[in-house]
């Protein structure tokens, strides 16, 4: 008899208590297909979160780009902008052209400083007086701002697209300058009734009660022409006053800036502010330096009638030559309080208003590194 006896538990026909080594492979695939399977399903899932995302991303950039105005749209958000800022400034500032415009038109009268023609005008007519000519001011400026800051944005844009960019930065000036220029041209004609109304009611206190009384005796005494009268003494004075007002205004920001160290973009709305009004405060003050003999000339020509069949180069011509240069410059520092200040309100609003309206898809033109 063989010594050997067979141990049960590793007995072939009692292999039920421990599996073999092929059915723990087995069971090894098929645990790590399953694991593969719900790996596959996971990421699957994830990609599909992620493209979701991302899909709803490119939604969301569409819509803000669609929801930013362009077009007429846009400009005529500028021009809401530039109206808002222009009336409110010159009309809060009415009292004070009522006291230059006195000053230039008899400064033999009102020849104690502006604090002084204050008082003279408050004791002789009341305080009322310091009103006259609110409303063609209000209303006139406001049709001017309109075409002025958005005639600026367009024809920036336009000279832009005619040059190119690189030609533009290169002549960043020159298209600042032609831009404004263009801009005020059409500006001017829209005011030229209205400042005309204004001045003679300033001018003549007793001459009509008002805006629509003041247009209206002109026009029927007159005759359209005498609306026009002024039109190139305003020119003269407003185109170049809009030329130093933009291109110093966009130089001073840009060297602003440039000392600082930070970009516009960077700016808290605070710091937005004071850069507004200190640029805009620099512009005023070098525009109403430039502009101050065509301002004198323009109150001369519109406070009275000119004689027959004479033209109006005849009449400014005369007038200078009778004004001399220290004449021409008569109230300079009252322009100059009122300029700066008005410009740098302009700008300030100008700026604000655009943000509310989201309209900021403006041209500004970087200068070529060096």
């Amino acid at each position: 008899m063989s010594p050997y006896r067979p141990n049960p538990f590793f007995s072939t026909t009692n292999s039920f208590f421990l599996p073999s080594v092929g059915d723990k492979v087995d069971n090894a695939v098929a645990q790590g297909k399953a694991l593969g399977q719900d790996a596959q399903t996971k990421v699957q899932e994830l990609s599909g979160k992620a493209d979701l995302k991302y899909q709803d991303a490119k939604e969301a950039v569409k819509q803000t780009t669609a929801s930013a105005p362009t077009g007429v749209d846009l400009y005529a958000r500028f021009a809401l902008a530039g109206a808002l800022g222009c009336a409110v400034t010159h009309g809060a500032l009415t009292p004070v052209d009522v006291v230059k415009t006195r000053i230039q038109l008899e400064p033999e009268v009102y020849n104690r400083g502006m604090v002084g023609s204050f008082r003279q005008i408050i004791a002789k007519e009341g305080a009322g007086a310091l009103l006259t000519g609110f409303g063609p001011t209000f209303v006139g400026y406001a049709i001017q701002g309109a075409f002025k800051f958005g005639g600026y944005e367009f024809w920036k844009k336009k000279a832009i697209d005619v040059v190119g960019v690189d030609k533009a930065r290169e002549n960043r000036q020159a298209i600042y300058l032609g831009a404004s220029a263009i801009a005020e041209f059409f500006a001017d004609i829209a005011l030229c009734p209205l400042e005309a109304t204004r001045i003679r009611l300033v001018s003549q206190p007793t001459f009509a009660n008002g805006l629509a009384g003041g247009f209206l005796r002109i026009l029927r005494e007159e005759g359209p022409a005498a609306f026009y009268a002024g039109f190139g003494p305003i020119l003269f004075k407003q185109v170049p006053y809009t030329m130093a007002k933009f291109a110093v205004y966009e130089v001073a920001v840009e060297k602003i800036l440039k000392a600082t160290g930070k970009s516009k973009d960077s700016l808290t709305g605070g710091q937005l502010t004071g850069l507004n009004l200190t640029s805009g405060l620099i512009a005023g003050l070098a525009a109403a330096v430039i502009s101050q003999p065509a301002d004198t000339l323009l109150s001369k020509i519109n406070k009275t009638k000119g004689a027959p069949g004479q033209s109006t180069t005849s009449r400014l011509v005369q007038m200078a030559g009778q004004l001399g240069v220290s004449g021409l410059f008569t109230g300079m520092t009252t322009r100059l309080v009122m300029i700066g200040t008005l410009t740098a309100g302009q700008f300030l609003i100008y700026g604000d208003i655009k943000k509310m309206l989201n309209a900021t898809g403006g041209v500004e033109i970087a200068p070529i590194p060096k």
